[in-house]
């Protein structure tokens, strides 16, 4: 019989970003008060998973994440640099405002090519990465539960890819909310499915996503 692995993939909480500029690979980005408590509630739901490896991108905001969810389980939180945030051209900017209005000529050149896409990291580096960060958390966690804190684009890249669905995606509806789980479950090496939950979903009104627009 093929051994029953499960990798989690939880995005990180509500950053402190009182600029709201998109901060990306930024260091020093940390959890809001809210994001605190988004993350003590994913602790909570992942409580009694069978969890025995637990890694996190390691900006400051994933690694603050992860820590309720390792101390839970007796566990330290490991470091993967293969799950950390995608870059992004507007990174320090606000999007849409100032210096980071779509407008301004100078941001023109990085909208030639969606599918790179052309302000960031491609695609189909993003998930060559993911991919084989969660293939290395299932080998460590093969027969229990493993965990990933990593960002939302990863995490959407990654589960497109598993799903064998297109990469270029309409960004507005990607579901991957503040501290969501996306459950890969595995028998062996094949993918039997994929869950989706949003423990922290009570403590989105009001909250700001990472290029500084309120959730609702």
């Amino acid at each position: 019989m093929s051994t029953s692995t499960t990798v989690h993939l939880v995005r990180h909480g509500e950053v402190h970003n009182p600029g709201k500029i998109l901060y990306g690979l930024l260091p020093g980005f940390r959890l809001s008060d809210r994001g605190q408590q988004m993350a003590a509630l994913v602790a909570e739901h992942l409580a009694d998973a069978d969890i025995v490896d637990v890694v996190a991108s390691p900006l400051l905001r994933a690694q603050q994440t992860a820590a309720p969810i390792a101390a839970a389980h007796g566990l330290p939180v490991g470091a993967e640099q293969r799950v950390i945030e995608s870059s992004n051209h507007f990174e320090g900017l606000r999007v849409g405002h100032g210096e980071g209005r779509l407008t301004n000529p100078r941001h023109w050149p990085f909208f030639v090519n969606p599918l790179r896409p052309s302000w960031g990291e491609p695609y189909r580096v993003q998930e060559a990465r993911m991919i084989a960060a969660i293939r290395d958390a299932r080998a460590r966690g093969a027969g229990h539960e493993a965990v990933i804190v990593s960002h939302q684009l990863p995490i959407w890249v990654a589960r497109r890819s598993a799903e064998r669905r297109p990469l270029v995606h309409d960004p507005r509806r990607r579901q991957c909310g503040l501290c969501s789980v996306t459950s890969l479950r595995f028998a062996g090496d094949e993918l039997l499915g994929v869950d989706y939950a949003e423990p922290a979903a009570a403590l989105y009104p009001g909250a700001v996503d990472a290029t500084g627009g309120k959730l609702t």
